[in-house]
């Protein structure tokens, strides 16, 4: 999976993978009696063909096959996303990750699964975008509703707006992208504010909540609280597929929210107990972005694959000394001791009342505004 590489300079470096597979390993997460592995598989262009069109499926087998030749309509060969030689073969092969975790959630050889080598949200059905080339986490949504999956919800948790994931779906009114996401006002791509609510044919079932920059885990866990388990209520979907981008972190260098691991690891938690709530546990979590590489991505999706297996990993645990000594050896870096950050995540609810001098309350209401009167729900008090 680590052959999905846009080269030594891109932010998006496959190490963030092969550390988190590391890190996971040295943590027993993979060990687990009920805990299966697999290796998926390149997905065909017939799998592919779901959710992208022949055309840009096309575009980038073109693309990967001669990488001098960009396509920039197509957002190929761009700054974002460079061509490489293969670059169809890996992208397929992260995509494929999903479609294998959508098969067994519907063929019943497992209620919960994990890819963090996913979570590719920008793609659209025509167009590669930041980072992006395939929709795998759109392929699996696809993949359960062709399997007579009713409904899903589709909940997103990267600092980046879920915009290809979202446009797929904007006329679907089977499947809610729920996206909280630091504002398009200081973050690319510049798209998923409150009024963005879905197709004339599925009003409502786009959700988005437009942090403001610098939103620590206060005020990120009050805003999800105040709009997620509510909607996911209504809806009534019969899976969930998230996407666990952990860029939001403090640390980030790409971003400006002021997440920490006990954050993103708290936000997990309240996905899975979601699934486990109103789903039968029937959850689909995938990754997505992350920058920093060596201290954050490994320990956050680590806690993801542990909280996906209902094994818990505690943030007061120590990260094992031979991934430290393997991360200091060979990138030079120093990876904290704990699993944790060591931070005190309270956060105020939502029926403690609204405060409109708070600029993440004002987001949460505007979204509220929007999307509660669709569900029969009171934007103030439900």
């Amino acid at each position: 999976m680590t052959a999905y590489n846009f080269g030594s300079s891109h932010p998006m470096a496959p190490a963030r993978l092969e550390l988190t597979a590391r890190l996971a390993t040295a943590l027993g997460l993979f060990d687990l009696e009920h805990v299966s592995v697999q290796a998926p598989e390149v997905a065909s262009d017939v799998e592919l063909l779901a959710v992208h069109s022949a055309e840009y499926v096309a575009a980038v087998r073109r693309a990967s096959e001669d990488p001098t030749t960009p396509d920039p309509e197509r957002g190929l060969g761009t700054e974002d996303d460079p061509a490489f030689a293969g670059m169809h073969e890996a992208s397929a092969r992260l995509a494929g990750g999903s479609l294998l975790a959508a098969e067994a959630i519907l063929s019943g050889t497992a209620v919960r699964a994990v890819n963090f080598g996913g979570g590719m949200h920008h793609a659209s059905r025509e167009r590669a975008s930041g980072f992006c080339i395939y929709n795998d986490a759109a392929l699996a949504v696809q993949r359960l509703l062709d399997g007579g999956v009713r409904r899903v919800a589709y909940i997103d948790v990267d600092a980046h707006h879920g915009d290809g994931t979202q446009s797929i779906f904007w006329n679907d009114p089977r499947v809610l992208t729920i996206s909280l996401h630091e504002s398009g006002l200081s973050l690319f791509p510049g798209t998923g504010f409150a009024n963005e609510i879905g197709g004339q044919d599925a009003l409502g079932t786009a959700v988005n909540v437009a942090l403001p920059a610098w939103t620590g885990d206060a005020g990120w866990l009050r805003a999800f609280h105040a709009v997620v388990p509510q909607l996911v209520q209504a809806f009534e979907p019969e899976v969930i597929v998230s996407q666990h981008g952990c860029d939001s972190h403090k640390l980030d260098p790409l971003t400006h929210l002021n997440l920490s691991v006990d954050g993103q690891r708290e936000a997990a938690t309240a996905v899975g107990g979601l699934a486990a709530r109103f789903c039968e546990n029937r959850w689909i979590a995938t990754g997505g972005g992350g920058y920093e590489i060596t201290g954050v991505v490994p320990r956050t999706w680590s806690h993801l694959i542990g909280i996906v297996a209902q094994h818990p990993v505690q943030l007061t645990a120590p990260v094992p000394e031979a991934f430290r000594s393997y991360v200091r050896e060979k990138y030079g870096e120093s990876v904290p001791e704990l699993m944790g950050d060591g931070v005190d995540t309270w956060w105020r609810s939502w029926e403690v009342g609204y405060d409109p001098a708070d600029a993440v309350d004002r987001t949460i209401i505007a979204t509220r505004k929007e999307i509660f009167p669709l569900y029969g729900l009171d934007p103030w008090f439900d």
